[in-house]
């Protein structure tokens, strides 16, 4: 069995990286960027893998197998994985990472709301407390966003990779004890909710809607 270790890797013997590992239990090509898992998440597991300590990457084997299967075109994945990322990290991101994150937890929010046809607004209570932590970034993001409009071909291919990029550097940098713990929780429970949107394993965190909107 490949061992865990940072980068790409010519072939099994040399050690994989998570998502070459997953590739190698799906019976797929040895790839990093394999079929059988949604391209951002695959992407967030290749952070997490890599900026996470030689010590602590073996403790994420165990969550190579629940990533295999999770596959899916539905823009709602891309919203919900750039949405955990950004308010995992806001409240514990640096002052300069905090406005870039919040801008990225309300595009994800808009996102979602429009792809269910929901009033724009509409914040889960996730989204509002992390925005609560930080309330000076996120009123100069609601600014922002309130000129911004993003399509939805721009938030696949820009903002939410973007999203996940800067949380996991936000996380790696902050000033927290244990900030493999967070990565690795982070990529735990995004998996768990990619599960619950492609295969309905369980209920994802149901948004609600608030008296203020986010782009007041």
């Amino acid at each position: 069995m490949p061992v865990l270790s940072r980068g790409r890797h010519r072939n099994p013997k040399r050690g994989a990286c998570f998502m070459e590992l997953a590739s190698y239990l799906a019976g797929e090509r040895w790839s990093d960027h394999p079929a059988c898992t949604h391209p951002l998440l695959a992407a967030l597991a290749r952070l997490v893998n890599d900026n996470t300590s030689d010590e602590s990457r073996a403790k994420l084997v165990r969550l190579v197998p629940s990533i295999i299967g999770l596959a899916s075109d539905d823009l709602r994945v891309d919203a919900q994985i750039a949405l955990r990322c950004a308010t995992t990290a806001l409240p514990v991101a640096a002052a300069e990472r905090q406005l870039a994150l919040a801008v990225s937890v309300l595009a994800a929010e808009e996102m979602l709301a429009r792809l269910d046809g929901a009033p724009s607004g509409r914040l889960s209570e996730r989204s509002r407390r992390a925005l609560e932590e930080v309330p000076h970034a996120a009123d100069q993001a609601r600014r922002f966003s309130r000129a911004a409009r993003i399509t939805e071909k721009g938030f696949r291919r820009y903002a939410a990779p973007n999203a996940v990029q800067l949380a996991v550097v936000g996380i790696v940098q902050a000033c927290i004890p244990d900030p493999d713990a967070l990565l690795r929780e982070l990529l735990e429970e995004t998996i768990n909710e990619c599960s619950a949107l492609i295969r309905g394993d369980q209920p994802a965190e149901t948004p609600v809607t608030i008296t203020t909107p986010i782009h007041a």
